[in-house]
């Protein structure tokens, strides 16, 4: 069967330790001064998904940067903490904790990681902290929260459109490579539906560790089934391995995977095996400089001596400016209801070529976007 082309062919410690004074803690407007707004993450800067971190931190810095010389919002210099929590739930619970009773964040933006975000949100409401664009798409996290603003487009979006394309090139044996925690079993459940609503039945579903220890007990399961696709749940230093292991025993094979596969250290790393791996993107190509979202995101970037560009960092950059756009509209009388009514209030708010819409009630997602990309040999996309 001749394949077509997969883009072209259609398209504190004692509030740790006492709840009593945890609660008297979170009943404070902490986090805000006359002078500071502090943004608070928890993310992995080690562990697995280290790569994602590095590119993300980078957007929003080039972001808080690009603010804070223009003078803040209403004055106050944007103060942007991230604590490591290694990709490890209830550190990242830990973390945020901490940062509320230390009075170091106002508002919580982009924590990594779906079943870290699983384990945060009940915090989150009970805190009354708002929360900006948690980094996962898990549908299952998209609730009807006060607290919570999503901005990404969620991963059943993105599953559901790598399987419509995948059907519509008329692939026969197409076999799913899932990570083996929350993550990568909620991408699985969604690539059931999705393959079931093509009438596709998957031809193997494989589960890989998050260490990638079993590896090779994966590719000998790939290699049993012979398909002529593979769609990766994965992420992390997991999908490199996975990635270079599938190119060497089956050159020809189809992989796609979602947005957060690869990071850019990832592709990088890669090199011309990353070439050929289609992926979804939910924001626009970080190297279009006609959409002016990526023109203005470029300009950061290169002002804060930043001169490669990724879908993560664009997607961090974008989500901080939501906040900040948020942070506008609440006035310079800041306090947390004000700015959870601001982020409500954001309705069909063009950034430039990337829409955000909160339609006003929860659960509150900003973005539908989902677009699809091929790695060249040199990571960027054809598209």
């Amino acid at each position: 069967m001749q394949r077509r082309p997969f883009v072209t062919f259609a398209f504190s410690s004692a509030a740790l330790a006492a709840p009593g004074l945890m609660r008297n803690a979170w009943a404070q407007e902490s986090g805000v001064t006359s002078k500071t707004v502090g943004i608070g993450c928890s993310a992995p800067i080690s562990g697995p998904l280290a790569g994602l971190t590095r590119d993300s931190r980078l957007g929003m810095d080039a972001a808080v940067a690009h603010i804070n010389r223009r003078g803040g919002i209403f004055g106050r210099m944007l103060q942007l903490s991230i604590a490591d929590d290694a990709y490890v739930p209830q550190r990242t619970v830990d973390n945020v904790k901490q940062m509320i009773a230390q009075g170091n964040a106002f508002v919580l933006l982009s924590c990594a990681g779906t079943p870290n975000n699983q384990a945060l949100l009940p915090l989150v409401e009970e805190a009354g902290i708002p929360y900006v664009a948690p980094l996962t798409g898990a549908s299952s996290l998209r609730k009807s929260l006060r607290n919570v603003f999503h901005v990404r487009a969620s991963y059943t979006d993105e599953i559901r459109r790598l399987v419509q394309r995948l059907a519509g090139m008329g692939l026969a044996g197409v076999g799913v490579v899932f990570l083996d925690n929350g993550f990568g079993r909620e991408l699985l459940e969604d690539t059931t539906h999705a393959m079931a609503e093509q009438r596709i039945k998957p031809q193997f579903q494989a589960a890989l560790a998050v260490d990638g220890k079993n590896l090779g007990e994966v590719l000998d399961e790939v290699a049993k089934a012979r398909p002529a696709a593979v769609l990766l749940a994965t992420v992390g230093s997991a999908s490199v391995a996975l990635i270079r292991g599938l190119k060497k025993n089956h050159p020809g094979l189809l992989m796609a995977g979602t947005s957060v596969t690869l990071s850019g250290d990832e592709i990088k790393q890669l090199g011309k095996a990353g070439s050929g791996i289609a992926v979804t993107m939910v924001v626009p190509d970080a190297h279009l400089a006609k959409i002016p979202l990526v023109r203005d995101y470029q300009g950061a970037m290169r002002a804060s001596n930043h001169r490669v560009f990724t879908q993560r960092s664009l997607e961090t950059y974008v989500n901080l400016r939501v906040l900040a756009e948020g942070l506008e509209r609440a006035g310079a009388a800041l306090t947390r209801a004000k700015l959870r009514d601001a982020l409500a209030s954001i309705r069909n708010w063009d950034m430039g070529g990337f829409v955000i819409d909160y339609a006003g009630q929860p659960p509150y997602v900003g973005s539908r976007f989902v677009d699809l990309g091929v790695f060249s040999g040199t990571g960027r996309f054809l598209t």
